[in-house]
């Protein structure tokens, strides 16, 4: 096969799993699950839940502290949802000569 060729069919390879990336979707949790983040695999926070139990007049480090753990627990799923998605590609990417993978 023509390395240009496969060189080609990489970057749409690529290119699909960017956009796969972008479509998937996981929640990060705190405060055993009272404060949820949705985050997309591009590290783009969709959506943030907070339980009414948390929503306490003049305690909001409480509520900072927990929001923050939630985004840092879907940052880690984030993390190892792309590493997962990058091994497969990684799989069905052809043997160009001079590149390695």
């Amino acid at each position: 096969m023509n390395p240009f060729k496969q060189a080609q069919d990489l970057m749409e390879k690529m290119n699909e799993l960017q956009n796969k990336l972008e479509q998937i979707e996981v929640i990060g949790e705190s405060g055993t699950g009272l404060v949820k983040v949705t985050m997309n695999c591009k590290n783009e926070v969709k959506f943030v839940k907070i339980d009414q139990e948390l929503i306490v007049p003049n305690d909001v480090e409480i509520l900072e502290d927990l929001v923050i753990a939630a985004i840092n627990d879907a940052k880690r799923k984030v993390d190892a949802k792309v590493e997962e998605e990058s091994k497969k590609l990684a799989g069905l990417m052809p043997n160009i000569p001079g590149i390695g993978f």
